[in-house]
């Protein structure tokens, strides 16, 4: 196996910092990876215009380590409210890379989210003429429909009469989970892409309930069988440009994590490209890294790939057990992907 590899310095296209200090204690590790990250705006409040999206820019930016060159993109959240005037606005900044769409309840703090489809048609038409593109949380959230299936039945029902209304929508299906959101990638045209994140690559749904209930492994959407991961990792590592990074870190303390309700999320920002380096490897593709983690996003989102490398090294090192919280309470702390695990390949920095 080779020593090292050098590649264009990566892209996070699906990331989660939060505010306050849990913003503080989380930009650091992503923005020491990657280049860039879309930013989602679930916030509570939500992140609704430009300048809301801005004002959040600038807090992260200010977490961002001085000898550091880091360049948050901003997805805005989308709702019944939701103007064209806002759609203009938004693709008139370079800083604004999207509207997300959560559908109401789908995941964390989405209770803002879009109630019909049918309602926001007119400004999904004005994002296609102004070229914004739509970022999707793809489930639908009918309490009939089985958790497991819900990306599948979203991508029937919605997704699919959405691209052929409205055919020139570039659209992201974000962290993708199933083989039915892999075909709906690989059949569309280059205005359609996926993200997807290193948990489902990594797991199928019996992480979820390995020697008990491991609440650290849940995650919206939920991990899902076997033949569904097997698809991801084709798609991820094949090469397709239509496939790129996206992690979903998404940072909860272990108080809430471990609590009644559990809360959806898994944080990997602190180890995401080194875990996708093994991923890779570990089925003989990690020359596929660099497209799919440093070019195929960038050229989706039509901006410059990056000119900085980052260089990943082979050797064994074990990531930690936990992330120290602020105050060294142990509810604060935030227990990342693969705590605990040994890894091959470690970042040079």
């Amino acid at each position: 196996m080779t020593d090292s590899i050098t590649i264009d310095r990566p892209d996070d296209w699906h990331l989660h910092v939060r505010d306050g200090e849990m913003l503080e204690r989380v930009v650091p590790f992503t923005a020491s990876r990657f280049g860039r990250a879309l930013i989602m705006p679930n916030l509570n409040p939500p992140v609704r215009n430009v300048t809301q999206a801005l004002k959040y820019r600038s807090q992260i930016l200010d977490s961002v380590p001085s000898n550091t060159t880091f360049d948050p993109k901003m997805s805005l959240y989308l709702t019944d409210s939701t103007t064209v005037a806002d759609v203009v606005e938004a693709s008139q900044s370079e800083h604004i890379a999207g509207f997300k769409l959560y559908p109401a309840g789908a995941t964390t703090n989405s209770d803002s989210g879009v109630t019909k489809i049918l309602g926001v048609m007119p400004i999904l038409e004005a994002m296609s003429e102004h070229g914004v593109v739509l970022q999707v949380h793809g489930e639908v959230t009918d309490k009939h429909v089985d958790i497991f299936d819900r990306e599948a039945v979203f991508i029937d029902q919605i997704l699919l009469p959405l691209s052929r209304e409205i055919p020139q929508l570039k659209i992201v299906l974000e962290h993708i989970t199933t083989r039915e959101g892999v075909d709906f990638v690989q059949s569309a045209g280059p205005q359609i892409a996926g993200t997807i994140t290193p948990q489902h690559l990594l797991y199928n749904r019996n992480e979820i309930f390995r020697g008990g209930i491991r609440p650290h492994a849940f995650c919206l959407p939920v991990l899902k069988r076997e033949a569904h991961r097997q698809a991801l990792m084709e798609a991820a590592t094949q090469g397709n440009p239509s496939f790129f990074l996206g992690t979903d870190s998404a940072p909860h303390i272990r108080g809430a994590k471990q609590s009644e309700c559990g809360c959806a999320g898994i944080f990997s920002a602190n180890a995401a490209i080194e875990i996708y380096a093994e991923i890779f490897a570990s089925v003989d593709k990690l020359h596929m890294l660099e497209g799919f983690s440093s070019h195929h996003g960038a050229d989706f989102y039509d901006v410059k790939r990056n000119t900085e490398t980052i260089t990943l090294i082979n050797q064994m090192h074990t990531l930690p057990t936990k992330i120290d919280g602020a105050n060294k309470n142990a509810d604060d702390d935030l227990i990342p992907l693969m705590a605990g695990h040994q890894l091959s390949w470690m970042l040079q920095l």
